[in-house]
């Protein structure tokens, strides 16, 4: 055996790249994230030092992204299982290449403007939302379920290093180098080439659709809407996702750099130090969750109970006086709520037929952050009425007492009670 393969079969959450498709998905989107990570860079120099210095229009060109993946999430899930996946990633790809590539060439030749900017924000949050759905669904397909866990820990594991840290790396020596952020969106761009290309190569089998079946796209939704109200146990997760997501989204975002920067007196490179320790959490508890390799014997309980651990974290950020304090909250934080995602995204993928995953992930997303806008627009008058510390302990305790409470209603865990986990099987057996 070589070192190489030798590594992947000690290391758990390696161990999924044993499978030639999911390696050629994951090395194309570790590429693609690291543009991810270049974009944060790119945009927030371009828009602040190169067209109007407005931190006003950096938030609604942000907004902008987020808006295609909040009003179209729910025709991407239905697409996802009515279409070959990967084709649909590889469609959300080139989306991404043509909004980002356009960015970087408008900016190369100075005639970019807010509005443009605007609209090319809006095409790839567009791509954005086709791929989310199609990935989440096609990960069951290309690889077996003994390997979902450590698969599912990849992205978490990932994201911090790609986005947070080599991405905004290579990102800031792009602008410094080139004086601009042009070439930075066109390097951002190139890396959705190489994602699509790497989907491309991939075998992962596409389930036909029954040349009979003649259901329309909202038949098709409507399926899936009816399916979630049958589970008890998934549509309560997701609405207790909405109410514990707008106690806590806007304060955490908000509220944490006012924290470091006026109570701890911080600087920028002090915030950047309680992020990372977030980061390095998820980075950790994305290794433990890939070498257990299996699911906790309870896994709702589990879910619920790092859920409202990373929910009361937020009320810790409201009376840390010390930076080490700050760091040890987000360490806390971020390391529950990777817990979190990997039990939730491996519980649906189980437990949900593979020919609805894609509707059930676009609903999960939809209702899940359907309380975010609300809690970004209260969070600002709230905070000044009884202040930003009241305001982010108010958050942690009702956000964090919330998701508790849900953990206790008839049918919340309920796979776990009533044998469901142990019945089900893999649906497809990669060769």
């Amino acid at each position: 055996m070589s070192q190489p393969a030798a590594l992947r079969d000690r290391i758990g959450v390696l161990r999924p790249l044993r499978v030639r498709d999911f390696r050629l998905m994951w090395t194309g989107l570790a590429v693609s994230m690291i543009g991810d990570g270049i974009y944060i860079i790119a945009l927030a120099l371009l828009v602040l030092e190169d067209l109007d210095r407005s931190n006003s229009t950096l938030a609604l060109v942000q907004g902008a992204v987020l808006l295609p993946q909040v009003t179209l999430i729910i025709g991407a899930g239905v697409l996802a299982d009515r279409v070959d996946r990967r084709r649909l990633m590889i469609a959300a790809d080139a989306i991404r290449f043509v909004a980002i590539g356009a960015i970087g060439v408008l900016a190369l030749f100075d005639v970019l403007t807010v509005p443009l900017l605007i609209a090319l924000a809006i095409l790839y949050g567009m791509g954005m939302a086709l791929f989310g759905p199609a990935f989440s669904s096609i990960v069951p397909t290309i690889v077996p379920e003994d390997l979902l866990v450590q698969a599912n820990s990849m992205g978490l594991f990932m994201r911090p290093i790609a986005m947070f840290f080599i991405g905004p790396l290579i990102g800031g020596l792009l602008v410094d180098a080139f004086d601009g952020a042009a070439l930075a969106f066109l390097a951002d761009a190139m890396t959705f080439v190489v994602s699509a290309v790497a989907i491309l190569l991939m075998r992962a089998r596409h389930q036909d659709r029954d040349p009979a079946e003649t259901s329309s796209p909202l038949d098709d939704l409507r399926e899936g809407v009816r399916y979630v109200r049958t589970q008890r146990w998934l549509w309560l997760a997701m609405v207790a996702a909405t109410i514990s997501l707008l106690c806590t989204w806007g304060p955490w975002e908000n509220l944490l750099p006012v924290v470091v920067t006026e109570d701890l007196f911080g600087s920028a490179s002090d915030l950047g130090i309680v992020y990372g320790a977030g980061g390095l959490a998820s980075v950790i508890a994305a290794v433990v969750m890939a070498q257990r390799g299996s699911l906790p014997r309870r896994p709702l309980t589990v879910l619920y109970l790092s859920w409202a651990l990373g929910m009361f974290a937020v009320a810790g950020f409201g009376v840390v006086t010390q930076l080490w304090q700050a760091m040890l909250v987000a360490f806390i934080g971020e390391g529950s709520i990777t817990v979190l995602v990997v039990v939730w995204v491996t519980l649906v993928q189980r437990l949900v037929p593979p020919h609805l995953l894609g509707r059930v992930f676009s609903l999960d997303w939809m209702i899940s952050v359907g309380g975010a806008p609300l809690s970004f627009a209260i969070v600002g008058p709230l905070s000044d009425a009884i202040g930003h510390d009241a305001t982010l302990i108010w958050a942690g305790a009702v956000g964090g007492a919330a998701t508790l409470a849900f953990m206790y209603i008839r049918g919340a865990r309920g796979p776990e009670r009533y044998g469901s986990l142990e019945a089900s099987e893999p649906s497809i057996t990669p060769a």
